[in-house]
Parts: structure tokens; sequence; C-alpha cells
């Protein structure tokens, strides 16, 4: 997989992680290499990383930064905007000032979206069951 250096990641690609990020909602998380995955296409948890470091001045209130956190559920940045911006979203944080990624975690985009854009879906986590399995067999209940 190629790994780009935060001088060398192609404006291009940079377009495409900022347009992921800001489909994360409101009062969820994704994890670097969640969005990644999503944009593929040679891009890792590092060039995310390099791509959010460098979003430029005018674009940082469109481009949801904060809600992008890493595997383990905790902040990568300095100080404590992250954080505030994050608990003014209603996000929760753990005792050991992590956030519970099974709770805030972002499933990733809707097939239709991702198709739509040229992005990828997320494969299932453990902790989201897909929706045809259920206990005893039976369809799930319609919301």
């Amino acid at each position: 997989m190629t790994q780009f250096h935060s001088f060398d990641v192609p404006d291009v690609l940079k377009q495409r992680i900022y347009e992921v990020v800001q489909a994360v909602p409101a009062g969820q998380v994704a994890t670097y290499g969640d969005i990644a995955l999503i944009v593929g296409g040679g891009c890792d948890a590092r060039t995310v990383g390099y791509a959010l470091n460098e979003i430029p001045k005018g674009d940082a209130e469109d481009v949801p930064w904060q809600r992008v956190i890493n595997a383990q559920g905790g902040i990568s940045t300095k100080g404590l905007l992250q954080r505030k911006l994050l608990e003014d979203e209603a996000i929760g944080f753990a005792i050991d000032d992590r956030v519970p990624l099974g709770q805030y975690r972002w499933a990733g985009p809707s097939a239709a979206w991702a198709a739509e854009y040229g992005f990828h879906e997320l494969p299932l986590r453990p902790e989201q069951p897909a929706e045809q399995l259920s206990l005893f067999g039976q369809p799930p209940a319609e919301e």
C-alpha cells in the first residue's frame, strides 16, 4: 500500500478524505483507519492524519476533523480543543479518557452514498450484527 508523507498527499486525495470526514454525523466518531478504508485507493490511516493536519484555514469549519480519532478511541491532537468539540456534540469519554467506540463509532456510509461518490463501505464489525441475522432465525422487526 502506498504511504504518503504530509508534503506529498495529492490534493485530490485530500479532498476525498475531507468529503468522507464531512459525512461523519455529529455525535459519532470514526477512526483514521475507517476513513482510509472508505476512501481506498492507497489511502492509509497515516495519510488521513496528514490530510486532516493540512485542512485549509478557510475550510476548517466545514470539515469536522474532531470526529476522527485513533483506533483505541483516543484523541491524537495536543491540547483540549478536540475533546471539548466532541463533548459539545454529546460524545462521552470513559475513565481512561478514550471515546467508547462501541457506543459512538460511525458504521460508515450507506451503500448508496458510497456508490454515488465512488467510496467504499466499511465491513461489519463484531459490535454491528448483520440485520439479516436474528435470534431464532426470524427477520428483524421493522421500526
